[in-house]
This record gives C-alpha cells, sequence and structure tokens, in this order.
C-alpha cells in the first residue's frame, strides 16, 4: 500500500500535494507533509484534511501543544477500540462507522477497525460529498464492511 498515492488520490480534490507521512495514530489521523514545507493533518473521523502548520517551527510548536497531544493520542478511543476489538492488524486502523462529522458517537459501537488505505478512501470520499452542503443535506453514505 502507498499511503502518498491514497491520500492524493482520495484528498487531492483539497489541494493537498502529499510528499511525506511524517507521523500517523491508531484512528488513521495522518500528518503529512507538503512540498511547501506545509504539515496537513487528515482526520478521518472529522472528515478534514486541513494545514495545521505552515513551516517545521510551527509543527515544532504544534507537537507541543497538550490539547494537540492528547487530541492527536486519543487514549481513551484507543483504549476502548482495543479492549472491544483487540489489537490492530497489519495495514488496520480503528475507524468510527459514522463519523464525527455526521454526527457519529466517539466510542461504544461505532468504532470497527477496517484496512487503512480503505478509511483514506471513505473519508476522503465523504468530505468531497459535504464540502459544500449545508448541514442536515443528504449525502450518499455506505459505511465501510469489515
Amino acid at each position: 500500500m502507498d499511503i502518498i498515492k491514497e491520500i492524493k488520490n482520495a484528498w487531492g480534490w483539497i489541494g493537498i500535494e502529499p510528499q511525506e507521512v511524517v507521523v500517523e495514530n491508531e484512528f488513521g489521523n495522518v500528518i503529512i507533509k507538503d512540498p511547501e514545507n506545509r504539515f496537513w493533518r487528515l482526520s478521518p473521523e472529522d472528515v478534514s484534511c486541513e494545514v495545521v502548520a505552515e513551516s517545521i517551527d510551527d509543527y515544532n510548536t504544534l507537537i507541543q501543544d497538550e490539547a494537540f497531544v492528547e487530541d492527536w493520542f486519543m487514549s481513551a478511543m484507543v483504549d476502548e477500540a482495543i479492549k472491544k476489538h483487540g489489537k490492530l492488524k497489519p495495514g488496520h486502523k480503528f475507524y468510527m462507522v459514522v463519523p464525527g462529522a455526521l454526527g457519529g458517537e466517539y466510542g461504544g459501537s461505532n468504532v470497527k477497525m477496517a484496512p487503512f488505505e480503505a478509511i483514506i478512501k471513505f473519508s476522503g470520499a465523504i468530505g468531497k460529498q459535504i464540502k459544500e452542503k449545508p448541514d442536515g443535506a443528504e449525502i450518499k453514505y455506505k459505511p465501510l464492511s469489515y
């Protein structure tokens, strides 16, 4: 699996030119560096991919921020997911069946495990659908089935 290619294919519509995956977490969040040395955060549960740091200095400041670090590690959700589903299989991540951006619960029965590539594709497809829709608008949504 070429995660850079998957991010470009799924999220390129937002303007990202992924060059390097800096770090990823157990819920498929990814920090990506682009050719301009900006840092993006792809967050499948928020159905978002946006610049979080304009430079390496900004990124180094960001990763020292306690609120960012707590949000990044998602420790309580990871612990709950491991108790329910076991440790992650190679190439898999946890994900929210109904993303938080669509009103999904952060935890409980709304968390499952799926291939990382599928989570990236799924979140990009949903993100593209909702990008210009008003709150409450209908979208075509088919949860991952793994």
